[in-house]
């Protein structure tokens, strides 16, 4: 098991390392800002369906062609803890050395979007502060991996889900044994 679960986390998260690397640049360009979220949480996708085919191969390769929800779960959520790692690991090296102003542009709009919404002045300067604490905040490498992590965590927890429901397959004489009490 764990072999499968090291084999398929490595490559869904070198998978994943590599297609950030890949569409960063549309991140740079903050008009084409809604393209960048579809294209990325695409590519978190596609490195996440490793998840599917790891559950599977250990099924029919390891477990003699059986598997239960919770080992499928088991396995499915290993896989995208490595992967996830090897996501957070790679925006960590990518933001911090060589895209360290990208997010001031995000963070200047979203103080511009505030600053131009209707409300008091006092509502509009305590949502300017909030996202100037959060800006701060993501300076920090520890929240900043935290807010890396959750991107793409809970794709991989619903992939890991749809999987393991998919392939559990219980052994053939206890399929037949609850066929014939029923």
């Amino acid at each position: 098991m764990k072999k499968t679960i090291v084999t398929f986390g490595l490559i869904s998260g070198v998978l994943s390392s590599v297609m950030m690397c890949g569409t960063l640049r549309f991140l740079s360009d903050l008009n084409h800002g809604q393209k960048a979220l579809v294209i990325g949480y695409t590519t978190i996708v596609l490195s996440f369906l490793l998840v599917y085919f790891g559950i599977r191969s250990y099924r029919d390769n390891l477990a003699g062609g059986t598997i239960t929800f919770g080992r499928a779960f088991t396995i499915g959520i290993c896989i995208t803890l490595i992967s996830c790692i090897f996501y957070v690991v790679t925006w960590e090296i990518l933001y911090f050395n060589f895209m360290h102003g990208i997010m001031d542009s995000y963070f200047a709009k979203l103080i511009e979007k505030a600053q131009s919404a209707p409300g008091t002045a006092e509502a509009i300067q305590a949502k300017v502060a909030a996202i100037r604490h959060e800006q701060q905040m993501y300076e920090n490498p520890l929240v900043n991996a935290l807010y890396t992590f959750i991107e793409p965590f809970p794709v991989g927890l619903l992939i890991t889900l749809i999987s393991a429901a998919i392939l559990r397959k219980k052994p053939q004489s206890q399929a037949t044994s609850l066929a014939a009490t029923a």
